[in-house]
């Protein structure tokens, strides 16, 4: 994340750009209904899981490119776009975690580093900074992340499609994990030179 801010270019609420990023938030428990279906008696629908998962990817790649094509970044938008891709991702961990497809460790070790961020936006607001704009580094853990789960959720049956899914969905993972940490990495950085010029400047 970069913490330098973005100039917002319009107030209005009802964008398009702010408009799928509404919408990515309503999928988010439609998201996690169909994925635990099955574990409360109902059929599977993995395949509905993996539509949703799909068009909130294709939304999340558009909603940003098209506000600031259209000039349409609006503060709204930058809380709704981050808001959206955390919630997602934290309704995928608690979905393939309840399933045993995910181990344990990966969501907690996804969410300390939630946690961190948290404390650190705690710093900004209190030294008079908004929300930081999210960076390249922060958004391509995202989609590593947004690739990663589908392919483990298909990775849950058997088959050759299933094995191929699970190796690149680990791999997608992997990466996904690594540049998430790594954004925030960055980010504590980041805050923590604002915090010394501010003391400086005192």
């Amino acid at each position: 994340m970069e913490v330098q801010e973005t100039r917002v270019q319009t107030d209005r609420i009802f964008t398009i750009p702010n408009i799928l990023s509404m919408a990515r938030l309503v999928g988010v428990p439609v998201f996690l209904w169909l994925i635990l279906w099955p574990e409360f008696g109902g059929p599977k629908a993995d395949g509905w899981a993996l539509l949703v998962l799909a068009l909130s990817g294709i939304s999340d790649y558009l909603d940003g490119k098209l506000a600031r094509r259209w000039n349409q970044v609006s503060n709204l938008g930058r809380l709704l776009d981050p808001a959206a891709d955390r919630l997602f991702v934290l309704s995928t961990l608690i979905g393939l975690t309840w399933r045993d497809i995910l181990p344990l460790w990966l969501p907690l070790l996804l969410l300390a580093r939630e946690v961190m961020m948290g404390v650190m936006l705690l710093i900004l607001r209190r030294h008079g900074y908004g929300p930081p704009q999210v960076n390249f580094v922060g958004k391509a853990a995202t989609f590593n992340l947004m690739y990663a789960f589908p392919l483990l959720l298909l990775s849950d049956g058997s088959g050759w499609l299933a094995t191929l899914a699970a190796i690149c969905g680990w791999a997608f993972a992997g990466w996904g994990t690594t540049l998430y940490w790594w954004a925030g990495i960055l980010y504590v950085v980041q805050v923590r030179r604002l915090v010394r010029m501010d003391a400086t400047a005192d």
